[in-house]
């Protein structure tokens, strides 16, 4: 985690408050993660935002008519410092410092959001992903979404991990919840391919509208 964290600090010297210090391609990219948690959850829910990067989501959120509290963690000091400045005005936002491996995240949240966190090949990818999954489902009380990387790809690059949908769907379905939604039929750009996949882990079923 201490190569990890200095690699995204190398990234915020270079790039500054832009999508490319926390490793995202474009904002119309992020955007698109963004609408998929948001068509989720209500405008009124509190919400973590787990691995925050910039606190990009919250102004998404906000402009989209997200009126509930807003907690964004990351493990990068300067990140948050970014944020906290940023976003100072949102009485309704908060930012903490916050290490997976030593913290407990506040239950008083309804879901805990997780956008890109899984993508850096670590040594320990998959326990990295089983503990955070299984520490954010244990804090909210509606549900957890994430994305990560699909395994149904043409090319993996060398420096990222990739997963199978079809088998963290069935850990997740066995270990954490049954009500779980798993959704792989998005692009981030126009004309891309469907290279990763989102995730949602609920706490109750889904109401059905008739």
């Amino acid at each position: 985690m201490t190569n990890l964290k200095a690699y995204y600090q190398g990234l915020y010297e270079k790039h500054g408050a832009e999508p490319a210090a926390v490793q995202h391609v474009s904002k119309e990219a992020q955007a698109v993660r963004f609408a998929i948690f948001l068509s989720l959850i209500s405008n009124n829910d509190d919400v973590i935002d787990l691995g925050c990067g910039l606190a990009d989501m919250l102004p998404f959120l906000r402009s989209h008519g997200f009126t509930g509290r807003y907690l964004g963690c990351d493990f990068v000091p300067e990140f948050i410092q970014h944020a906290q400045s940023a976003y100072q005005d949102d009485a309704k936002a908060d930012f903490i410092e916050f290490d997976i491996y030593k913290d407990q995240l506040p239950t008083s949240y309804d879901h805990v959001l997780i956008s890109g966190i899984f993508n850096n090949k670590m040594d320990d990818n998959r326990q990295f992903l089983d503990k955070t999954l299984a520490m954010s489902f244990a804090a909210c009380s509606k549900s957890v979404l994430f994305n990560a990387l699909s395994s149904y790809v043409e090319y993996q690059e060398p420096s990222l991990f990739y997963i199978s949908p079809l088998n963290l769907f069935e850990e997740c379905k066995l270990t954490l919840t049954p009500y779980v939604l798993l959704k792989h039929d998005y692009v981030t750009k126009d004309g891309g391919f469907p290279y990763e996949f989102t995730m949602q882990l609920n706490k109750t079923a889904a109401e059905v509208v008739m």
